[in-house]
This record gives C-alpha cells, sequence and structure tokens, in this order.
C-alpha cells in the first residue's frame, strides 16, 4: 500500500496533489497543480485562492466544531491551563486581525512576532494570515542584534511581543530586548504590540508602543483576505554559514495541503482528537504541528509552556498526556533523553493513565537506537524516528501510520514520504547503491509545503540548496538508503570526519556510546591530529544515579566502538560531562564545541540554551592538554 501510494506521488505529482487538494477550502480551485515552467522554481496551485486562517478556523466553526476545544494551553511556569473552543479563538483571531488591520497592516505587510509559549502568540500568526499578511516569529529572548537582523530583513510593518516569557523559574523580560534591537535596526515598525503579563509589565515608548488590550477593545472584527496559492503565509529565519540568517518562505496553498495530508498520512490523527507537538512558535515544529497542521485537520492542540524536565519534575509530559487525553505526541529526541536521565527506570510515567497515547514521534536530533528502545519499552506504543528540516516544513522521511505501518529500524527515519524522492548521491553527483554512505539529496521537484524560495534572494536559494547538484535539493545531510529502502540519516555533511584517510560518520559512533546503559545523551566530534589529519573525541553524560569511574566507563567506551565501528575509528578520549551546549530546540552545537576544542575564536549564538556550558566544556577540554 505505501509502494502504490508513493510511487503514485512521483509518477503523477499532478494527480496525486489535485486529490490531496480536495481536502482544502478554495475560494478559487486550482487549475494548475504544478507549474515546473521555471525549474528549480517551481510553484504549486499556482492559479489558486484561498485562505489560511479560514481553513484553520472558519470552516469547522461552519462545519458544528465551533463548541470542541481547538487549543489548549498548559503552563505549569504560571500554573495555568485554559481550554479554547474553535468560536472562542475565532472570536480572538479576529478582532486582534482588526486591530492589526486598524494599525495599517494588509496584505503582503510583514508583522514580526517575539512572544512566549502563551496563547497570543498562535493568535497574532493567525491574525495575519487572516488579513494575508506575512508573519516573521521571532524565538522570544532572541539577543538583540539578532532581532535586529530579522528587522532589517523582514522590514515588518508592526512588532507583536510579550513583556516577558518564563524559563523555568526565571522571568526573562523580552520588551527591554525590543527596545535594545530597535535601536540597532535600520528598519523602524510603525507599531509595536505588546501583550502585558503580570510576571513583568512592560514600559510603552509613546506614539510607537501599542497595549495588546487595549488594541483589541477598539478593533472591529476581520474578515478573511482571499489570498494567491503562492503568496507567501510566513517567513521563518534559519542559521546560514554567514552572519545573515536566510529567510525561508513558505506559502499558502502548498503548505495548507501538505499540512492537512501529513496529519492522515504520516500521524495517523484525524479531527477531534488531541494532538502535542512539544516544541516552541518559535521553530519550525512550532509553526508547522502547533498551529497549523493540527487546526487545518480540526484537532485540539496543545500549546505547553514548560519543559520536559523542571517543571516540576520528569512526569511533566506524562501529566500533560493523562490530563487531556493526548493520542499523539511530537517531539525532539533530546526530550526523551533529559527524561531517562532524570529518571532511567520510568518510574514517573508510572503515575499516570497515558492509555490515550497511540504513537510517539521524533525529529530534530538523530534518535539513537538506546533511546528508540528505552521510549518503545516504558510506553508500550509506536515509537516513530522522522527526519525533516526547516526548509521542508514537514516530513521527508517517515514511517507513514495512516497509510501503512512499517516495520521499524532502530536508527533510521524509515523510508521517504511521498512526494519526496530520495537518492544518495557521491560528490561527483553519482547516484550510490544499497548501504552506500554518501549526500541525501532529494530530486525536484520538491512537494508543496516545501520552501519555493529565500526571503528577497533567489540567488542565495540556488546557491544554497540547488547549485551543488542541478536537478537536486541538497539536504546538507549525509546517509544511506539499505537494501529495503529505509534511510538512514547520520547527521550533517560537517559531521562526517577524515581519520587516515577513512571518511566516518560521528553520528554512528554517537549510537554506539548511547547505547551504553549508563549513558543519558553524547555527542563525537573530529578534532586535529598530525598523525591521521583527523580523530574523534566524544563528550558523554551520565544518567542520574550513574556514578562512574570516568576512566573506566572511557575504557568501556572505546571498547564499543572498536567492537561495533573496528579500530579504524581510533576513538580514544571520551571527557565525561554534567551536559551538552544545545539550541533552544534542542540540537547539539557541535560545530561551537569542534571550536572550543581547536582554541578558536566562536561567536555564541543567540539559539543557545545556557552560554555557561560552553564554560563548563571548556573546563573539560583543559584535561586533554
Amino acid at each position: 500500500m505505501y509502494s502504490d501510494t508513493y510511487l503514485r506521488s512521483l509518477e503523477d505529482p499532478n494527480g496525486f496533489w489535485a486529490e490531496a487538494a480536495e481536502a482544502i477550502d478554495w475560494v478559487k480551485k486550482p487549475r494548475s497543480i504544478l507549474d515546473d515552467s521555471n525549474p528549480p522554481f517551481y510553484r504549486w496551485f499556482s492559479d489558486g485562492e484561498l485562505n489560511t486562517c479560514h481553513n484553520a478556523l472558519d470552516r469547522h466553526v461552519a462545519d458544528g466544531r465551533g463548541s470542541q476545544v481547538a487549543l489548549i494551553y498548559d503552563s505549569p511556569v504560571t500554573d495555568t491551563v485554559e481550554k479554547i473552543t474553535y468560536v472562542e479563538l475565532l472570536e480572538r483571531v479576529a478582532l486582534f486581525a482588526g486591530g492589526l488591520r486598524s494599525l495599517g497592516v494588509g496584505k503582503g505587510d510583514r508583522v514580526i512576532i517575539y512572544m512566549p509559549m502563551i496563547p497570543e502568540a498562535v493568535v497574532a500568526m493567525l491574525a495575519c494570515a487572516r488579513l494575508g499578511a506575512i508573519h516573521s516569529v521571532v524565538f522570544g529572548g532572541f539577543a538583540p542584534k539578532e532581532l535586529a537582523i530579522r528587522i532589517d530583513d523582514a522590514e515588518p510593518k508592526v512588532i507583536v511581543a510579550g513583556s516577558c516569557g518564563i524559563e523555568v523559574d526565571r522571568v526573562i523580560e523580552y520588551k527591554p530586548l525590543l527596545d535594545s534591537a530597535l535601536e540597532i535596526a535600520r528598519h523602524q515598525p510603525d507599531r509595536c504590540v505588546i501583550f502585558q503579563r503580570p510576571q513583568a509589565a512592560a514600559s510603552m515608548v509613546p506614539g510607537r508602543d501599542v497595549d495588546w488590550k487595549q488594541l483589541v477593545e477598539t478593533a472591529e472584527v476581520a474578515d478573511c483576505v482571499t489570498v494567491g496559492a503562492t503568496d507567501p503565509l510566513y517567513i521563518l529565519y534559519t542559521s546560514g554559514t554567514t552572519a545573515i540568517p536566510k529567510g525561508v518562505v513558505r506559502d499558502n496553498g502548498g503548505h495548507a495541503v501538505a499540512l492537512r495530508w501529513s496529519m492522515s498520512n504520516i500521524y495517523d490523527v484525524h479531527p477531534g482528537e488531541v494532538y502535542w507537538a512539544a516544541s516552541d512558535v518559535g521553530w519550525v515544529v512550532g509553526h508547522s504541528y502547533i498551529v497549523y497542521a493540527p487546526l487545518l485537520t480540526g484537532c485540539t492542540t496543545v500549546l505547553y509552556e514548560g519543559k520536559p524536565v523542571g517543571t516540576p519534575d520528569p512526569g511533566a509530559f506524562w501529566r500533560v498526556i493523562s490530563d487531556h487525553g493526548v493520542s499523539s505526541l511530537f517531539c525532539a529526541p533530546t526530550a526523551f533523553r533529559a527524561i531517562k536521565r532524570e529518571d532511567p527506570e520510568g518510574n514517573y510515567a508510572r503515575k499516570y493513565d497515558l492509555s490515550s497515547l497511540r504513537s510517539l514521534f521524533l525529529a530534530g536530533e538523530r534518535l539513537d537506537p538506546d533511546t528508540y528502545h528505552w521510549a518503545s519499552d516504558l510506553l508500550g506504543i509506536r515509537v516513530i524516528d522522522h527526519w525533516w528540516q526547516t526548509e521542508s516544513g514537514w516530513a521527508i522521511v517517515a514511517n507513514c501510520l495512516g497509510i501503512e505501518e512499517m516495520v521499524v529500524k532502530p536508527g533510521s527515519s524509515s523510508k521517504p514520504v511521498p512526494g519526496y524522492d530520495v537518492q544518495i548521491l557521491d560528490g561527483e553527483g553519482n547516484r550510490l547503491g544499497a548501504g552506500e554512505e554518501g549526500l541525501v539529496v532529494v530530486k525536484l521537484p520538491l512537494p508543496p509545503g516545501t520552501l519555493p524560495t529565500l526571503w528577497h534572494d533567489d540567488d542565495r536559494f540556488v546557491d544554497s540548496y540547488m547549485s551543488t547538484f542541478p536537478g537536486y535539493y541538497l539536504t546538507g545531510d549525509g546517509g544511506y538508503i539499505d537494501e529495503d529502502g529505509y534511510v538512514f540519516v547520520m547527521g550533517r555533511v560537517d559531521d562526517v570526519i577524515n581519520v587516515a584517510g577513512h571518511r566516518l560518520s560521528t553520528g554512528a559512533m554517537e549510537a554506539v556510546l548511547a547505547d551504553h546503559p549508563d549513558v543519558a545523551e553524547c555527542a563525537v566530534i573530529g578534532i586535529a591530529d598530525e598523525l591521521k589529519g583527523q580523530v574523534p573525541l566524544g563528550f558523554a553524560v551520565l544518567n542520574a544515579g550513574a556514578d562512574r569511574d570516568a576512566s573506566e566507563l572511557q575504557d568501556e567506551l572505546v571498547q564499543m566502538v572498536r567492537d561495533q565501528i573496528g579500530a579504524v575509528a581510533s576513538l580514544k578520549r571520551i571527557l565525561v560531562v554534567k551536559r551538552l551546549p544545545k539550541t533552544r530546540s534542542g540540537k547539539i552545537l557541535r560545530r561551537i564545541m569542534r571550536s572550543i576544542v581547536a582554541g578558536e575564536e566562536y561567536q555564541v549564538p543567540s539559539t543557545i540554551d545556557d552560554p555557561i556550558v560552553l564554560d563548563e566544556i571548556a573546563g573539560s577540554v583543559q584535561t586533554l592538554e
């Protein structure tokens, strides 16, 4: 069944996606499905017209779902649970859209949203979609310089911000960061709309700043504005190799069709069910699977303002699932590694009724087999590794539960999702055979919902993704496809090291280290070596309660790598550390770790979860000298 669906998506993309588009309400139904007249700038549903907010809210209210809960706001950091129905969410969105319209925001205008994980962030996103405006969500708490760069690139008419965010028990004031960013930025918005939270009141700049509550008190509700399918819905900035981030563009039509299709066919989630993506609206997962996909489908979505551990304990996720009847959970493997580290026996999970949970989807970092088995054994449900990127907007490789559930191969994200012709090429562009590791690419055209270009930078879009192998999208990841068609993504291409002429994946070594019962999470990087060019260096974080002699543990881990990969790996040093440097979305900052070990200067990224950990890593590295 999967194979038939997948083949049809590649052989008849027009027919395949025309059928998928039937699930969307169109103001003008598209007759042109795929416009391939200007490769690599492919366009989907180019003559169609719609409104994304209508598809996420209005249509469900009209179809009788008005009293169904659309959004559950669960905030352990403020001890708040709020359930908002579809009709209530529609009222809030239409009113705030009217407020934005009164400030001059219209079709095609940009609005930057700098908000914590509160319902108003979702309202602001949907209000922009309602007006045909283009939102650009910037992760709340980003440093002023990084925020200023995004302001100058997007040139927003209005910025919407919260007065503060809350990290566990620490209040982070956003308004001073916003004010500093605007002092740096060349572009100045007409207005800043500030939502005042009780935890920190923001000072207001007269003539520029507008109070959210006062704005909606005098606003009139706004109707949906019809936009073209290829008109941008949002810009989401992702890190580039230069100081200027890349503004990934998402269009309205392809985005709506792809995300609606994905909910049923990948996640096996259907209207009326409770779906939870434990991410942040500042990341692509939050855009796609906290806000748009669940609401386009008519689900109840969970907006969680908390952490997997520490708010208040390792049972936080289990409580949310139990309290709200979550049927499918989507989060990063690092979240489960954090839970496993604090509660390796899974005792907290046994305190809650998790019978509603049918599946767990993990993405964002490579899912090591040890974490897969731990979660699978603990929960007794389907644990699905899937792989995608900010650029794709939805899964490239996955076990599509709604089509045909496949046998799981730990370490693999399963098979390509329909619409994605995934291949492995060598450095010369030659297609590799089964089991041969190379560069992961996707043959063009990419399916709907993926990036059509970068914001105001077609040249960089081509240079970054399309120029290395004409006719292919370069993912930047390395991996292989086995004889059964399963895709194994081993990590970023720059995480492949050359040891005495042998190209070795640090991801493969990490998978071995993670299999040790005392290791909670780990990272392997390549460091310079006079004899072999590069050699690997490992970092390991231990499970709670694992009191091990560092030298003894290192010997065990080195032997495991030797047994499973071979002596050629030359992994001889593993440093035991308290934690690894990560972004707020959970990705390990391996590039920064390489710079620390090499003694090179580096810039602390604005996305880092806690800069102090870099000093801790530097301290541990001193033992190498």
